[in-house]
């Protein structure tokens, strides 16, 4: 099946050849939707990059912009099955993307908000040859990742770039720290950071996630031109 997704393009500058684009995978959390994380693209390396934002299957409040991404148990939880079934999911969609909307698959980044991150650590750890950086935002580490995690020297280039809220009141600070050890300990130095903010994406966040990304898909510093400063 096809995963309903939502696109930002960059555009390009006038006068440059046609050719793929810089990239994100965008995975967004339990209980968002497609949009959720959109509004990064103007944001993130001055709005050069192509972002890609799928939407989860399954409705969680009807009637309303609500979804998650796993099929729950009847006790609530989701099965080692599932999650695998939907990182497979993610995984065919990414393919088609990025051929479908030009993007330089050189250059493409994955990140993923908190239930989103946890399927953003699946596949970027599993194939860290097939991603430039991987952005893990509010979320935890899962076993499935770490079981499923590729070893050698491709994952250890893989640049990392963990963020959290200390006042997370949804996903506990601790679970990001216990990543970061867990991280180590397959091979990945990431570079870890906690913000005084809570289940959420904020400036200072913002900020760093976006040098990160320039750094991770070989950005050149913006033209100050291009925005309007004199």
């Amino acid at each position: 099946m096809e995963l309903v997704h939502i696109v930002a393009h960059p555009g390009r500058p006038e006068g440059e050849p046609d050719g793929p684009v810089p990239a994100v995978i965008a995975i967004h959390g339990h209980g968002a939707h497609a949009q959720d994380l959109l509004g990064l693209a103007p944001v993130l390396a001055g709005g050069r990059l192509l972002m890609i934002c799928p939407e989860a299957e399954f409705v969680l409040q009807p009637g309303q912009l609500s979804f998650t991404w796993f099929n729950r148990e009847p006790d609530g939880g989701r099965s080692g099955a599932e999650f695998e079934r939907v990182a497979g999911l993610l995984d065919g969609f990414i393919d088609r993307a990025v051929e479908r909307y030009g993007a330089d698959p050189e250059r493409l980044a994955l990140l993923g908000f908190s239930q989103g991150g946890t399927l953003a650590y699946r596949l970027g750890l599993a194939f860290p040859e097939r991603f430039a950086a991987l952005a893990a935002l509010s979320t935890w580490l899962p076993d499935e990742a770490v079981e499923h995690a590729a070893q050698g020297e491709a994952l250890s280039r893989l640049p990392v770039l963990v963020q959290h809220g200390s006042r997370d009141p949804l996903v506990d600070v601790a679970r990001a720290r216990e990543s970061r050890e867990r991280l180590q300990q397959i091979g990945v130095e990431a570079d870890y950071r906690e913000y005084e903010m809570e289940h959420q994406i904020g400036p200072e966040s913002v900020r760093d996630l976006s040098s990160f990304l320039e750094r991770s898909l070989d950005l050149a510093e913006p033209d100050p031109k291009s925005n309007g400063a004199d």
